[in-house]
């Protein structure tokens, strides 16, 4: 059994049609399963509700070069560049499934292919992610003694998107697995909880500027870095704002103190940004009086007791969780 299925607005695609059935049907599994048995090509509407058209012959423009040898396969090649429709071509010879989209050709592996594939990523993401909070662990203990150095800051950011990077991936192979990809996902939700938060704090309390939109900036272009400039902290300082040739082991940094405080229950980010703006750094906020606090727009005393005492919870916590990874 093959099919040749196009998903698109039929409107759009109408002037490529010759023949065929219209059906406008809700669109069912079973349904397309017995009329891909059909020469021609199913067209389903653009947001995979309705079959609208069955057993349609397909007449792109003949000059559209191609490289597919299958006659299936070249129709659904030229039809995709033609409209930049998704074309979906099954090939019962070779058992292949095709997705055509504009230019782009990719092929869906076979699932046991995938799904062992998916769950090595998986182990590595563990691992990565292991690493990560370990790498965490020490930057907070680090930001209370006010002792982190530009290299502490590094291994974290390269951690954090090294692990985001690699749930992508993950990502990626769950869509192709569909279905079978549900308890991955599952898992790689639980793996990258509170990951995109704590990277993006990191760079908010160490970028070297101070403007929250050069942070978020310089979030995107952290995502879209190379691989072999990832891994040469030279770059990543110089993404921070750092001088290139800053030696990261001795080069004395503080944080303005958003990932800190954003560990503290039931206090919102509006409440956060008024603290760092008026005090600047983590230590000048654990060093202010109750007093000191409550002068800060939003806070008030409640929420200045509340303050004090999240940062000593978070200290002896933090205390602990080093002793048990010693």
């Amino acid at each position: 059994l093959g099919a040749l299925i196009v998903i698109g607005e039929p409107a759009d695609l109408a002037f490529l049609f010759s023949g065929g059935m219209r059906l406008d049907l809700p669109l069912r599994p079973q349904l397309v399963y017995e009329l891909a048995k059909m020469d021609g090509a199913i067209v389903v509407n653009g947001d995979l509700t309705r079959l609208v058209y069955a057993n349609v012959q397909l007449m792109p423009d003949p000059t559209i070069a191609s490289d597919e040898t299958g006659t299936r396969h070249r129709t659904a090649e030229r039809v995709a560049k033609q409209t930049g429709a998704l074309v979906v071509s099954i090939s019962q010879q070779r058992e292949t499934v095709t997705l055509f989209i504009g230019e782009l050709r990719y092929q869906l592996g076979e699932i046991s292919d995938v799904l062992a594939r998916t769950n090595q990523a998986l182990a590595t993401l563990e691992t990565y992610r292991t690493r990560l909070d370990q790498g965490l662990t020490r930057l907070t203990a680090l930001e209370f003694q006010s002792a982190v150095m530009l290299d502490d800051v590094l291994v974290v950011l390269q951690r954090g998107e090294m692990t985001t990077r690699m749930a992508e991936e993950i990502e990626r192979n769950c869509v192709e697995l569909g279905e079978e990809g549900r308890l991955i996902r599952m898992q790689l939700e639980e793996l990258m909880e509170d990951v995109p938060r704590e990277k993006a704090a990191v760079i908010f309390d160490y970028e070297l500027s101070g403007d929250p939109a050069s942070a978020s900036a310089i979030l995107e272009r952290l995502a879209g870095l190379p691989y072999e400039k990832l891994i040469e902290f030279e770059g990543l300082a110089e993404l921070l704002g750092y001088p290139r040739d800053a030696n990261p082991l001795d080069y004395t940094v503080a944080p303005r103190g958003y990932r800190v405080l954003a560990h503290i229950p039931r206090l919102p980010d509006s409440v956060i940004r008024h603290v760092v703006r008026d005090f600047e750094s983590l230590d000048a906020v654990i060093r202010a009086s109750h007093r000191d606090l409550e002068a800060v727009s939003g806070v008030g005393s409640v929420r200045a007791r509340e303050i004090r005492e999240g940062l000593r919870r978070l200290q002896e916590h933090n205390l602990v969780d080093r002793y048990l990874q010693l």
